[in-house]
């Protein structure tokens, strides 16, 4: 249409100058192809990733006719039916219409008169349309040949050709080769998935995997392309197109299109062009394929109806927008990121340095109002100082006159005092100095007798001590000594057993020595000794080892006739044994069944690891345990209910309160080191033990607000308590004073955790623990300790002078006890534990026990079941035989032996016989020797009888000298056991002395006491006088402080006189130079002090001024150091910046918002497109099993409570009664349905060519003979390649192509069956179909007879 070239084009379409424009609209049903039309011609670009369009687009498209510029507004309108309403409403106007349909959907044309009538109704009149067909590229082309050399089974080149338009049909023996044809195919176009084709690499495709001297596979297809309209793009011109693909061992495989070379991609564009995408392919149904559909659920058969009805590219379209979105996303983030990293922050200091600004601004207007008030104020207040001055300081003069009388009237005062203050102290002493001296000396009598028999007690409890100490030392050594005995008697009875041996050898080396001497006398004799040690003549050592050959060669006949015997008999017994060895076999392969079941069950037992025993030994420890954590629990019971107080209980005050915040009582949180200890560590603590400590006064207060405490409780907070320990000078000094073993600091009495340190100084920190009282006076009242002393027996002394004490409660103390339940309840938690541990390890074991058990009894099963079986065994015949036969063999062994051993005789004796018969004839030098050798084995014989007896004394003294030492440690023992006895009378003794002596100590400790009423009585006598003479001397002091204020106030008198005399002087200077200073003041003077004026004073409150001008004295300089001055103008251009940034945040909100709309409709739109999928495929489904299976019906029905768009289940019905599952049909039946299900996908979008490979193999024939029908009557523009074993199948067919394998190699043959459908006198789908080679009968029931068998096409080399 246009006659410029494509540059001109692109170049004017951005033009918007034109002489005409034409408006066009292209109409049609959806998915015609209407869009990929339009940017073919306006922008000559393609691509299969369109989804539908929403609405309308358009393009413009600027061409050039007659030297006329001419503008084409080319629409493209929304096929589906509910964007009509927007698309019609482009017709008013349209001066072309272009009315699409698709050459491969015969809907698509049927519509054409539908879309007619709208542009009539819509449109102009005049309006032109021009009916246009796309998707001529979309037929299949048609195979003419396929050429296989070298590929699997066909190991030379073969040519399969002559196929049918519509139906064929690969028949074989299994392993003929039938799917390596389809297999072919696959490769060809380029199969990915190498496991489709039953292959790991490309070289197991060759012949052999190259083993066979073939080195390659090529398939070659020569496909038809005679029709131009279904030709691939740019193959136009080619009538036939040749593609091949070859594999080389160890090489590359490689592609060709029509003898070029092309890579992967170019082929497999040009196959997918024409719907061939065999890694994606809808047009194979391969083996397993019915199978899996089979076990598919809902969800996977709806994803076979996506893939059908193509929504995937709704799924495209949709992730491509979800990633403008996150492309928005990121943008936004981009723009926050400036906002919250750049210009918030340039806006945030620049309004900030704007505020300081004006704020200086401020500040230096108030500083100059302030100033100038301030100033006035200081002028009037000097003027008015100056005038002032001399008044007052005459005021001040007449003060001071006034307060030198008085202090003269209270000094008189004060000596009166003094006089009758030394008239009452002469009287008190006069009255009771003598008395409480005599008391005084009473006391410390009684006192020292007291500490007399307080060291007597002590001293005798020492001694008391060292008895039980020196026991202690005698008990381990008597238990030292008793072990060293029985040791001793061990080595002892070991050395005896030793000397025993050593007595046997040198018994028996004296027996030799005289065996010796006797050898030597019979050698001396003229006698001879034998091997055996005997003395005999040369000449009865001959015979005697002649007689040894004669017997031997007897023992050796007889051996071999009895051997000759055995061995025929055994022969005999294996002959007879063949009879019985069957049923014997039999159960012998029983009885080892059953032994190979109990080593496997020995096995599993052994595995287990289980002991025997071990759950009733468990158990036995469970109720022991139990029985000790029931007993431990009532006496942690009892303890408890007997200390009440120490029993801490509170709520949480608040959710996920922390009780590790409360640390408890403070009885709880300590450990008494020394028992001995406690009551005077109970007295130190006093009230303190039932404290709580806490980490802080907050936890404190909110116990004791929300805690719910049952009574009330002191709280010591660790991060406020003040703890005070004493100084270790002071500790130094005490234990100077009484020893360091006599007094202690209470704090290192007790244990406790270091993080409460601070509460346990505050609780024991500041008191000592001494033995007795005189120790604690001591301390105490020692100038340089000065500190509270408590003592064992729990008597209190206070260096401000109290001292408690008296009788105590018989009770024992309350932290013994506290201790003894600490012990209780440690044990109760460990006892608790084990516990615990042993009833697990019980649970685990009785796991192990039931199964071990359960073992065990099929085990002694099998041993009672092997028992029977060899029981059985041995009874029977041929067990006797058996047996029988082992007697034989054993009896044959032993001949054997016999014959063995008697051979080894016979040359033995005669070796010797031989030897003593050369002695005979060297007699004299054979004596010489022997003699000699005689001679030599006497004396070895009677050294080792001296070395075995010199050892046997030597260790008889060994013995002599344990025994000795044995007697020497019995007399220790007795020693220490008279010892021990002596020392249990002096124990006695010493234990009546203590009883005595406390008896002595507690007489002497009520005679202190007494002693110490007295005195306290007297004193309280003189404390009377003391307080007269106290008054006396307090009114003293008041009077003297008295006159020491007079005295201060004169001084403060006289300064102020000297200050009024400065003051004067200085304002009346300060006056001066303010004028000089500050002109305005003469101008202004008239105005300070006046009302309604800027120096109003009454108004202002000038300490509040003076503060003020300070503080704004600072700021100023504060500010002045840092404000901007630029801050007005820059805050301008950071704001229209920050204005800018956020109208594009709004922009791209705006279009995130639009994308999220167009997801939305996408959705829509695949949700539309999947139902009108299902509704198509679920009718060829029900028509396709019907046809397949007569009376039946199936269904893709949602499952129950759910839609279509969640998942399809299959429901099939014979007649009208609906089959619940899929198992209660055969497996014929579900394979047709499965089938069906996949067919009625197919034909949703039917493909130019099929592919099936033994689709039928668990159908029967009439189900196979259906299948074919259905492919005739469903699929008539269609091919079908079927491989397939069974009649009813290939029958069907127009054309048979039979495979065999001959020779090691796979052949195939052509038949022509049935005459094609089609018009047969034009090319088929596979080229031109020949002549068939066989005719058929009438009788179409039946396969048709081969009148003239076929010849196989001849192998060729390729």
């Amino acid at each position: 249409m246009a006659n410029a070239n494509d540059k001109q084009w692109q170049k004017d379409a951005a033009d918007q100058n034109f002489d005409y424009m034409f408006k066009l609209l292209i109409i049609g049903n959806s998915a015609v192809g209407k869009t990929s039309f339009l940017f073919r011609y306006a922008d000559d670009s393609f691509t299969s990733a369109f989804v539908s369009t929403v609405g309308i687009d358009f393009k413009v498209k600027t061409v050039f006719r007659n030297d006329k510029r001419v503008k084409l507004q080319i629409w493209d309108t929304a096929g589906q039916e509910r964007y009509r309403t927007i698309t019609t409403a482009y017709y008013r106007g349209a001066m072309g219409f272009i009315l699409m349909y698709d050459i491969t959907n015969e809907e698509s044309f049927q519509a054409v008169q539908d879309w007619s009538t709208q542009v009539k109704t819509y449109s102009w009149s005049n309006a032109q349309v021009i009916l246009v067909g796309n998707k001529c590229d979309m037929e299949e082309d048609r195979d003419k040949q396929i050429v296989i050399d070298g590929f699997k089974s066909y190991a030379q080149r073969t040519t399969v050709s002559g196929f049918d338009p519509q139906f064929n049909a690969i028949t074989g023996l299994n392993g003929s080769g039938k799917s390596n044809i389809l297999d072919s195919i696959c490769f060809l176009l380029g199969i990915s998935n190498l496991s489709q084709v039953r292959a790991s690499s490309l070289q197991e495709l060759v012949y052999k995997g190259g083993q066979a001297g073939v080195t390659k596979a090529t398939v070659t297809i020569t496909f038809d392309n005679s029709d131009k309209k279904q030709s691939p793009l740019g193959y136009e011109t080619f009538d036939e197109i040749t593609v091949s693909r070859q594999v080389v061992i160890g090489g590359r495989n490689k592609y060709l299109i029509n003898g070029c070379n092309a890579n992967n991609t170019r082929v497999q564009d040009l196959f997918r062009s024409v719907q061939l995408n065999v890694n994606n392919p809808h047009f194979l149904i391969m083996q397993g394929r019915i199978t899996k559909v089979l076990n598919m659920k809902p969800p996977e058969i709806l994803s076979m109806i996506e893939e059908a009805a193509g929504t995937r590219m709704y799924e495209s379209k949709k992730q491509s927008a979800q990633r403008t979105i996150e492309k928005k996303d990121s943008k936004l983030q981009e723009i926050e990121t400036i906002l919250a990293e750049e210009i918030t922050p340039t806006l945030t200091k620049l309004k900030e340095e704007r505020a300081s600004y004006l704020e200086y601004q401020k500040v230096m207007r108030e500083v100059e109002h302030l100033s100038r008030l301030y100033i006035a104020h200081q002028f009037v207040m000097a003027e008015d100082v100056q005038k002032k001055s001399v008044t007052e300081l005459e005021e001040i003069k007449e003060s001071i006159r006034k307060l030198q009388e008085n202090y003269k009237e209270i000094d008189e005062k004060v000596l009166e005092l003094n006089v009758v203050i030394t008239k009452l102290e002469t009287k008190r002493n006069a009255e009771s100095g003598e008395v409480i001296a005599k008391l005084e000396k009473k006391f410390d009598e009684v006192s020292k007798i007291d500490v007399k028999a307080n060291s007597d007690l002590k001293h005798v409890k020492d001694s008391l001590a060292a008895e039980k100490k020196k026991k202690k030392t005698l008990l381990k050594s008597f238990d030292d000594d008793q072990s060293q005995l029985k040791n001793k008697e061990k080595e002892v009875k070991k050395l005896s057993d030793l000397l025993v041996k050593l007595e046997q050898t040198s018994q028996a080396d004296s027996n030799a020595v005289q065996a010796a001497q006797d050898h030597f006398h019979a050698v001396s004799a003229g006698l001879s000794s034998n091997e055996g040690g005997e003395d005999k003549t040369l000449a009865d050592q001959v015979m005697t080892y002649k007689n040894e050959i004669s017997s031997a060669e007897t023992e050796s006949k007889q051996a071999q006739m009895k051997l000759k015997h055995a061995q025929s008999e055994l022969k005999k017994k294996q002959s007879e044994l063949k009879n019985t060895e069957k049923s014997y076999k039999k159960d012998k392969d029983v009885y080892d069944a059953i032994e190979k079941s109990k080593t496997k069950l020995e096995d599993e037992m052994r595995k287990l690891n289980y002991e025997e025993g071990k759950e009733e030994m468990l158990t036995a420890k469970r109720r022991e345990l139990e029985a000790e954590v029931s007993n431990l629990r009532e006496k942690v019971e009892t303890l408890e209910a007997k200390f009440p107080n120490l029993q801490f209980e509170y709520n949480d005050p608040e959710a996920n309160f922390n009780r590790s915040k409360v640390k408890g009582l403070v009885a709880q949180l300590i450990q008494v080191k020394d028992v001995s200890t406690a009551t005077g560590l109970e007295v130190t603590a006093g009230a303190k033990l039932y404290n709580v400590v806490v980490d802080t006064e907050v936890t404190g207060k909110k116990l004791i607000s929300n805690g719910k405490l049952k009574r009330r409780y002191t709280f010591i907070p660790l991060n406020k308590i003040a703890s005070r320990t004493l100084s270790g000078d002071v500790v130094k000094r005490a234990e100077g004073l009484v020893g360091k073993d006599n007094v202690y600091l209470a704090l290192s009495l007790v244990g406790y955790d270091e993080e409460i340190k601070a509460a346990m100084a505050y609780v024991f920190g500041t008191t000592f623990v001494c033995d007795n009282m005189d120790n604690a006076k001591k301390v105490t009242y020692d100038p340089k300790v000065q500190a509270r002393t408590v003592t064992l027996g729990g008597d209190l002394f206070d260096p401000q002078g109290t001292a408690t004490g008296g009788a105590r409660s018989t009770h024992t103390s309350i932290l013994v006890k506290l201790q003894e339940l600490n012990e209780a309840q440690s044990l109760l938690q460990s006892k608790n534990a084990e516990l615990k541990q042993v009833i697990k390890e019980l649970d685990s074991c009785k796991k192990v026990a039931d199964k071990f058990r359960q073992i065990k009894q099929q085990y002694d099963l099998k041993v009672h079941e092997a028992e029977l079986v060899q029981a059985r065994l041995k009874q029977s015949t041929h067990h006797h035989q058996l047996e029988e036969i082992e007697t034989m063999q054993k009896t044959v062994e032993e001949q054997q032996e016999l014959m063995t051993k008697a051979k080894e005789t016979i040359a033995s004796a005669t070796e010797k016989c031989k030897d003593v018969e050369i002695k005979m004839k060297e007699a004299k030098t054979h004596r010489e020797k022997e003699l000699k050798k005689a001679e030599e084995d006497l004396n070895k014989a009677k050294k080792k009888a001296e070395e075995s007896t010199k050892s046997m004394k030597g260790k008889q003294q060994e013995v002599e000298e344990m025994k000795l030492l044995m007697e020497e440690l019995n007399n220790e023992v007795s020693n220490v056991e008279q010892q021990m006895k002596a020392i249990d009378e002096a124990l006695e003794k010493a234990e009546e002395q203590v009883a005595r002596y406390t008896e002595a100590a507690k007489e002497t400790k009520k005679a202190v006491q007494e002693a110490a009423d007295e005195l306290n009585k007297q004193k309280e006598a003189l404390k009377a006088c003391n307080e007269a003479i106290s008054e006396k001397v307090t009114e003293q002091r008041d009077l003297q402080k008295q006159g020491q204020d007079i005295q201060l106030q004169l001084k403060e008198m006289d300064h102020k006189v000297n200050k009024f005399h400065k003051d004067s002087k200085d304002a009346a200077t300060k006056v001066e130079q303010m004028l000089e200073k500050y002109e305005w003041i003469s101008n202004e003077r008239q105005f300070f002090g006046q009302p309604n004026t800027a120096y109003d004073f009454a108004a202002n409150d000038m300490k509040e001024v003076s503060r003020r001008l300070s503080k704004l004295q600072e700021t100023k300089e504060k500010l002045g150091k840092n404000v901007n001055m630029r801050a007005m103008n820059m805050l301008g251009k950071a704001e229209e910046k920050y204005n800018d940034l956020m109208k594009k945040k709004r922009i791209v909100l705006n279009d995130k918002e639009k994308i999220a709309s167009v997801i939305r409709e996408l959705d829509e739109k695949k949700n539309e497109a999947l139902r009108n999928a299902w509704k198509k495929v679920n009718k060829d489904f029900g028509s396709i099993f019907s046809t397949l299976l007569p009376g039946t019906t199936a269904k893709l029905a949602p499952p129950e409570g759910q839609t279509e768009l969640d998942g399809l289940e299959v429901k099939v019905a014979f007649g009208n009664v609906w089959k619940e599952s899929l198992s209660e049909l055969s497996g014929g039946q579900r394979s047709l349905v499965a089938l069906s299900l996949i067919l009625s996908m197919l034909l949703f979008k039917p493909a130019p060519l099929y592919i099936l490979d033994e689709v039928d193999a668990a159908l029967d024939l009439s189900h196979t003979q259906n299948i074919g029908q259905m492919l005739r009557a469903h699929f008539k523009h269609s091919q079908f390649i079927v491989v397939s074993l069974k009649d009813g199948m290939f029958n069907n067919a127009n054309v048979l192509f039979k495979t065999k394998f001959v020779d090691g190699v796979s052949t195939v043959t052509r038949y022509a069956q049935n005459q094609p459908s089609r018009d047969g006198d034009g090319p088929g789908p596979l080229g031109r179909a020949g002549k068939s080679t066989a005719k058929k009968k009438d009788d179409r029931g039946k396969r048709p007879r081969i009148e003239a068998p076929s010849q196989p096409l001849t192998p060729t080399q390729g």
